[in-house]
């Protein structure tokens, strides 16, 4: 749901911006397009030329009340003018997506480096609920109550996420350009509460740096973008500018047996426009951190990677906060015969898990 702590990760060749459902309005209802702890280990790092595939499953209950509950609730009851708010309204999301990102990777370079584009898109389940009593106070004294429960859920995809990438390699040292979007065609309604589109497009772009030594194990990788956002035409919002960072460490304890850490960190640069003037500036921002570990299977023609990581938000403001559950399974060509298959860089050649 979009109101997470947002869609974003994966692995090998995984290069696309996903997003989970929509459920709540900084970064409207507390939703943005970029989903904190999208990229993480070897985000930079080179990958096999040809065909891959990332199918991933983000499990990402999240709650918030106050501001970011309030309006959600406006939004739904299309409430609008100069009122005052006195909310006890609390929010909560839990969206269940499985996203798949197929991604073709250039064997021929492009301005020194190689040149990798990707399209992903998620299908899952969408279920939130709203409770509590809202009071809006018109400037003419006259009140309107809103008490008790909506419980809203369904089925359906999300938006659309295309990607180029531009990585280049040096030794341990490994960089990295990119440019995402979104293209707003999955199942939303500004009158629902649960969603699992945005409802607006946006464009993110950014950089990404990887250090990893093969004789060591040692593994360190981080990316930072920014997101402009369009204006939902459903509503007339429009989020703010974003900054995102995200990052994972990582130690191979063996050949094809990693163990680590990820995090992220996510603000927004400047405040959104229309929203209720009671409720706004809207200014998301949160901080993410937790575990994580991943397995290479190696393969005459195909390899498979699978990894596990998961993180919880602190410092949260203006958005839904709680905990997140990725689970990645890649497939890629295996590396030219003259690496080591066992290789974690010829191996994993992940652009983000």
């Amino acid at each position: 749901m979009r109101l997470l702590s947002p869609l974003a990760a994966v692995t090998l060749a995984v290069a696309a911006t996903v997003a989970p459902p929509t459920v709540s309005l900084a970064d409207e209802d507390g939703v943005s397009f970029w989903i904190p702890g999208l990229y993480g280990s070897l985000a930079a790092a080179p990958q096999v030329p040809g065909w891959a595939v990332a199918v991933v499953n983000l499990y990402n209950p999240v709650a918030a009340s106050g501001n970011v509950a309030a309006a959600r609730e406006i939004t739904i009851n299309r409430f609008s003018g100069a009122v005052s708010v006195n909310l006890n309204v609390n929010l909560r999301a839990t969206p269940d997506l499985v996203l798949v990102n197929p991604t073709y990777v250039f064997a021929t370079p492009v301005l020194g480096g190689q040149l990798a584009v990707s399209m992903a898109g998620a299908y899952g389940r969408s279920i939130a609920d709203l409770d509590g009593t809202l009071t809006l106070t018109g400037p003419n004294g006259g009140t309107i109550t809103r008490q008790g429960a909506i419980d809203d859920a369904r089925d359906g995809f999300s938006d659309l996420y295309p990607t180029a990438t531009l990585r280049w390699n040096n030794g341990v040292n490994n960089w990295m350009v990119y440019g995402t979007g979104d293209i707003p065609v999955g199942t939303y309604d500004s009158s629902n509460l649960a969603n699992l589109g945005i409802g607006h497009g946006a464009a993110d772009a950014g950089v990404g740096y990887t250090y990893f030594d093969e004789k060591t194990g040692h593994e360190f990788s981080a990316v930072t973008g920014l997101t402009y956002n369009l204006v939902n035409p459903s509503t007339g919002y429009q989020n703010g500018i974003d900054w995102h960072l995200d990052w994972g460490a990582s130690q191979f304890l063996t050949k094809t047996f990693q163990v680590g850490a990820v995090g992220y960190f996510y603000d927004q640069l400047t405040p959104d426009s229309g929203c209720l003037p009671a409720l706004c500036p809207f200014e998301s921002r949160t901080v993410g951190i937790g575990p994580q570990v991943g397995v290479i299977f190696p393969g005459k023609s195909v390899q498979t990677y699978v990894n596990l990581k998961g993180y919880w938000d602190i410092a949260t403001q203006d958005r839904a906060s709680g905990a997140s559950v990725w689970l990645t399974l890649s497939f890629s060509p295996s590396p030219p015969s003259h690496e080591s298959e066992t290789s974690p860089m010829a191996a994993k050649a992940l652009s983000h898990q």
